[in-house]
């Protein structure tokens, strides 16, 4: 908009330069015409009185020298009586042009080589009509106007300048304020909550930034009413809980009951980060600066340590790889935990008993990515399954888990991808992007080639323990 103003007072500076300047040099042009046959005139002038006293030679010749004409002026006197024509001076205009102005006897001007003549009549004492010649040089005609030419381009330049230094300064003005609501918006929709824009510049801008900081002071009160809902609908679990705690403290031993005291601590873990996290104002998924994240490899063991004693009563077979040495993930653990638990969940919610399953960890040089996988029926609509709410179409499926999911790898600038598993089923890819610099495609550099079908199913003859 700055420069698209400057453009603008540009072209209607130089329009308005253009339309004053060319008829304003013209008419200087004219001027210095004018003022040139008006000293011819005078010259002419000073002649005259003489002329009607007395037309002797010498006379004569002593008034034209004394006129100060140059060698410019001649007298051409016509034949009376018995005298013969006179010419005094150089003439330079034509006999027929001098004869005009004698019959007519009224002063003209006529063109001659360098320059211009005035013809100019007087009449004599003896009734006869002399034409006195007054030579007008080019140069003399044009004196100055060169001068006033270069004149009015300066100041017609200057305007120009002074006009775009002007519209620059009120494109400032104007741009300033609309980049910063820009800059506003922009941290506003990246997530950085305290983003506001100074109010000033012309009118409507500071309306605009007025609007954009009462939107944003909304958006904050609204964000920190549903982080309030949320820890409140969460506290109201706790009562059901605690039930569910000591029924499950009554069930004696034995593995079910381990396992259901476990289920029943993990959800109290849960439930208590929820609370937390919905109550505290910065956001929990992104890491926090170097070094931050966790461990991904230990992770992965430590959530197959869990799923491993279901698998077994299900009798499905499992296989884990890449978590032999630390992968380092700018996600939280217990982020990362509950991605992991939600789609684990899944492959025990969606397949049959006796599915096998996988878990993979590649460490590439700029992403880390997870590859669960399995051998059930599939995914037939991957999209569909992706979106929150709709989930894979099978009973039960609601696609929170996969929303999860999404969320924590779009938060490092990864993604998630649905696919066909090498098992025969689906396969759920999480880019972990490390560098932050966006979402990433498939084919990236770093991206670990997948095993073949065969090596992949052979290894679920392997012991069913973690490598």
């Amino acid at each position: 908009m700055r420069w698209a103003l400057v453009k603008v007072c540009l072209a209607v500076t130089t329009m308005v330069v253009v339309a004053f300047a060319v008829p304003l040099g013209l008419v200087v042009k004219e001027m210095a015409r004018d003022r040139a046959f008006s000293n011819a005139e005078r010259q002419a002038a000073a002649v005259a009185p003489a002329l009607s006293i007395t037309t002797d030679r010498d006379e004569l010749e002593r008034v034209v020298a004394s006129a100060g004409a140059d060698s410019g002026m001649a007298v051409h006197l016509p034949a009376d009586g018995g005298r013969s024509a006179l010419d005094l001076g150089r003439q330079r205009a034509a006999a027929r042009d001098i004869q005009a102005v004698r019959r007519l006897g009224r002063a003209s001007t006529t063109t001659v080589p360098g320059g211009s003549t005035l013809l100019q009549p007087v009449a004599l004492g003896s009734g006869t009509i002399a034409v006195v010649e007054v030579y007008v040089p080019e140069s003399e005609m044009s004196h100055g106007v060169g001068t006033a030419w270069a004149v009015l381009a300066a100041v017609g330049l200057a305007l120009i300048v002074g006009s775009v230094a002007v519209a620059d300064r009120l494109g400032v003005r104007m741009v300033r304020p609309a980049r910063r609501l820009v800059e506003g918006a922009h941290e506003l929709g990246e997530g950085r909550l305290g983003a506001r824009v100074r109010e000033e510049g012309p009118t409507e801008l500071r309306l605009a930034a007025v609007a954009f900081n009462s939107m944003a002071d909304q958006v904050v009160q609204l964000l920190a009413n549903e982080r309030e809902l949320a820890a409140d609908l969460s506290h109201r679990l706790r009562t059901p809980l605690t039930v569910l705690r000591l029924n499950a403290a009554s069930l004696g031993a034995g593995t079910a009951a381990e396992q259901t005291r476990a289920a029943v601590a993990q959800l109290e873990r849960e439930v208590d980060t929820i609370i937390r996290t919905a109550r505290e104002a910065k956001p929990q998924t992104a890491a926090a600066g170097p070094g931050a994240g966790c461990d991904a490899a230990e992770v992965v063991r430590e959530r197959m340590e869990f799923w491993s004693a279901l698998a077994e009563d299900e009798g499905r077979k499992w296989r884990v790889a890449g978590v032999d040495r630390p992968v380092r993930t700018p996600v939280a653990r217990a982020d990362l935990a509950a991605a992991l638990d939600a789609l684990l969940g899944n492959v025990f919610r969606h397949t049959p008993e006796g599915t096998a399953f996988a878990v993979d960890v590649h460490n590439g040089e700029d992403a880390v990515i997870v590859l669960v996988s399995d051998a059930g029926p599939g995914i037939p609509d991957p999209e569909a399954a992706m979106a929150r709410g709709r989930g894979s179409g099978t009973t039960g499926s609601t696609g929170l888990g996969l929303d999860i999911v999404r969320r924590l790898a779009e938060s490092t600038g990864g993604d998630v991808r649905i696919g066909a598993s090498v098992l025969g089923g689906t396969e759920v890819r999480i880019w972990f992007q490390l560098d932050a610099r966006g979402p990433v495609g498939r084919g990236r550099r770093g991206v670990p080639r997948r095993r073949r079908p065969g090596k992949l199913v052979s290894t679920f003859n392997r012991p069913r323990s973690l490598p």
